[in-house]
C-alpha cells in the first residue's frame, strides 16, 4: 500500500469508511474499540479523510483525568519516577540480579542463567540421593536449603524467609505476598517429610 501526502493514508485499499452511511473509501486507520493489552494488539478501524479528520478534533487523550494526573502526565520525567525491579534495594531477593554488583549488564544476565541452571541441576540431583522425593526436592530449592538440612535448619530458615516476605514483618511491602506462599506450601509439605523422621 501506498502513503501519499496525507500522512497514515493508504490508498488503494479497498475497504469502506466505518462511519455509518458513509460510502467513501476508507483509506486513514483509527483505533477500534479493542485497545493494545497484555491479550495482544487493539483492532483498527478504517475511515475516509473526513471522518478521520472529525476523530481526530474530538480524541482527547486526557479525558477522564484529574488536573493532578494530568498534570503528572505533561511532566516532562513522566515515568522516570518510577523505581524499576532491578535497581530496587531488595534486587537480590528472589533471585534477581542486582545490576549494582555487575560492571556488565551481560554479566548479571549471565548469572541469572547459571542460577536457574544450576537449581534445576541441583533439585535433580536431591531427587536422585533418595533421602527426599521430587517435590520435596523442589520445596528444598524454593526455600534455598540443601539435602544436609535438619528439622530445626528447616524452621529456622522459615522463620527467616517469612521475616523476609510477610508483609507485617517488612514494613508493609506487598510485592513478595506470591512468593510468601510457595515458602508456606514448601515447609508444610516438608516438615511432614519422612527424613526428618
Amino acid at each position: 500500500m501506498k502513503q501519499t501526502r496525507f500522512h497514515g493514508r493508504y490508498e488503494g485499499a479497498a475497504r469502506e469508511c466505518a462511519a455509518p452511511g458513509c460510502t467513501e473509501a476508507g483509506e486513514f486507520r483509527a483505533p477500534g474499540a479493542y485497545a493494545n493489552s497484555f491479550d495482544g494488539p487493539g483492532d483498527w478501524r478504517w475511515l475516509c479523510l473526513e471522518h478521520v479528520r472529525e476523530f481526530n478534533a474530538g480524541y482527547d487523550y486526557f479525558a477522564g483525568m484529574s488536573a493532578e494526573e494530568i498534570l503528572t502526565a505533561q511532566s516532562p520525567i513522566a515515568g522516570w519516577a518510577r523505581e524499576s525491579r532491578a535497581f530496587r534495594p531488595t534486587a537480590h531477593v528472589d533471585g534477581v540480579p542486582r545490576w549494582a554488583d555487575y560492571d556488565d549488564p551481560l554479566d548479571a544476565i549471565g548469572a541469572r542463567a547459571a542460577g536457574i541452571r544450576s537449581n534445576a541441576e541441583r533439585t535433580a540431583r536431591t531427587a536422585a540421593s533418595g533421602r527426599f522425593s521430587r517435590a520435596e526436592a523442589e520445596a528444598l530449592e524454593t526455600m534455598g536449603l540443601g539435602t544436609e538440612v535438619d528439622r530445626k535448619g528447616l524452621r529456622t530458615r522459615y522463620s527467616e524467609l517469612v521475616r523476609r516476605y510477610h508483609p507485617d514483618r517488612n514494613g508493609g511491602d506487598r510485592q513478595y505476598e506470591a512468593r510468601l506462599g510457595r515458602v508456606v506450601e514448601a515447609y508444610n509439605l516438608l516438615k511432614k517429610s519422612s527424613a526428618f523422621a
